[in-house]
């Protein structure tokens, strides 16, 4: 798919898209319900930016995904549980789960299934706009969640963040711009992520992350997204101050995703 097929805004379209589907679900399961069955997984407050503040290690959140908008599908035999083993054994700090079901084929099974093969952290990556999406993570077994500040209003954003405080889930608090930093901060995001790729029309540019090194606060974990190719970026980054990366298509397009992990960890010096 591309951005002019979904609209001129890749990005509001996706979260069009997930509030109706958000609705129709909580339709079938009710929130009270919904929490009930998460309060009977075990949390691991704080395991997710652990993970990627370690300072001995190459910190690498592998990601396990279907489909992308910008490339079309990636592997048609998709098995997440599969890739994540491949990924935990090849030494990633993390693993993401995209779970958004229209633009990227996930499901929250395949966030379950990833959960049951692995012990390092899980993120599920998604489009969250309710606290219900919270509450699913929980009852997944996620470790944390994604939240876009440019999909929510800085209002909604500081809810959420503190909701998912609330229920032992790390955030990373997704940015592309100087402005969305700013709203990260003032919300009190301690895990910020700073995506090389503008959600609303899918270019890619390296130099985001560049730009807004300079701005990180201190002391919150700095994560670069999107658009990692080489060792030598992470090189690059990790002289800048980014303690972790987030790298999904350069492995999923791989015949095996995890032998790239391990390769791609071994020219990184990781």
């Amino acid at each position: 798919m591309t951005p002019t097929a979904a609209g001129a805004d890749l990005l509001a379209t996706i979260v069009a898209a997930t509030r109706r589907i958000v609705d129709v679900r909580a339709e079938r399961e009710p929130l009270t319900r919904l929490a009930q069955r998460g309060e009977r997984v075990a949390a691991r407050t704080g395991a997710f930016r652990t993970a990627l503040s370690r300072t001995d290690h190459v910190n690498i959140v592998a990601e396990c995904k279907r489909r992308s908008p910008s490339r079309g599908v990636l592997r048609a035999d998709y098995d997440p549980a599969a890739i994540a083993r491949g990924y935990s054994s090849a030494g990633a700090a993390a693993i993401s789960v995209l779970t958004e079901p229209t633009f990227f084929d996930g499901s929250l099974d395949h966030l379950v299934n990833v959960r049951a093969a692995v012990d390092c952290p899980v993120l599920r990556k998604d489009f969250i706009v309710s606290e219900y999406q919270l509450l699913e993570a929980r009852a997944a077994g996620a470790d944390a969640v994604l939240l876009i500040v440019g999909a929510l209003q800085p209002a909604d954003l500081a809810r959420l963040l503190g909701k998912s405080g609330d229920l032992g889930l790390d955030a990373l608090v997704e940015v592309h711009s100087r402005d969305e930093l700013t709203v990260a901060v003032d919300a009190g995001a301690a895990i910020i992520g700073v995506n090389n790729r503008n959600l609303r029309t899918l270019t890619v540019a390296l130099n985001v992350s560049e730009e807004l090194i300079a701005r990180m606060p201190k002391g919150a974990t700095a994560v670069s997204e999107s658009g990692i190719k080489t060792p030598e970026d992470i090189a690059r980054f990790r002289t800048l101050g980014y303690h972790a990366f987030l790298i999904g298509e350069r492995f999923m397009a791989c015949s095996d995703p995890g032998a790239e992990l391990r390769r791609f960890l071994e020219g990184a010096g990781g």
